[in-house]
């Protein structure tokens, strides 16, 4: 199969992924955020660039944010640019924490993603590198 053919699904596949994060309540939209993730892992950079090339239904701030992290990490690992879309996107106003233990709050300030801690989002990735 050409890869013209497989572009279609791969950007419809980002769009379902993404509306299933929009739809979820947020206990759900954790599991469906690491879905986006592995599938996000999973591509070369050229197929990346195909699927992340059209902007995510609308998200909240948060997921919007979230989101655009995520993608311009894919990005940064294939080595490609990042859609213009996640520019667009403003970064949250307040600090979100991927853990509510204070004690953890250091040690998440230092090793998040640099696409994350710009949208101030602070998440440990250490674990088989998935954000």
């Amino acid at each position: 199969m050409s890869s013209r053919g497989c572009c279609p699904r791969r950007a419809s596949r980002f769009q379902e992924l993404t509306g299933a994060c929009a739809d979820a309540s947020d206990e759900d939209a954790r599991f469906a955020l690491a879905e986006l993730s592995s599938w996000l892992a999973g591509l070369a950079a050229g197929e990346l660039q195909e699927a992340v090339a059209s902007p995510p239904p609308r998200l909240t701030a948060y997921l919007a944010n979230y989101v655009a992290a995520m993608t311009e990490y894919a990005c940064a690992k294939n080595g490609v640019a990042p859609p213009a879309w996640t520019r667009a996107i403003a970064p949250l106003a307040q600090p979100v924490f991927g853990s509510a233990l204070m004690s953890l709050r250091l040690y998440l300030l230092t090793h998040t993603p640099a696409p994350f801690r710009r949208r101030n989002i602070f998440i440990d990735a250490s674990v088989g590198s998935r954000v």
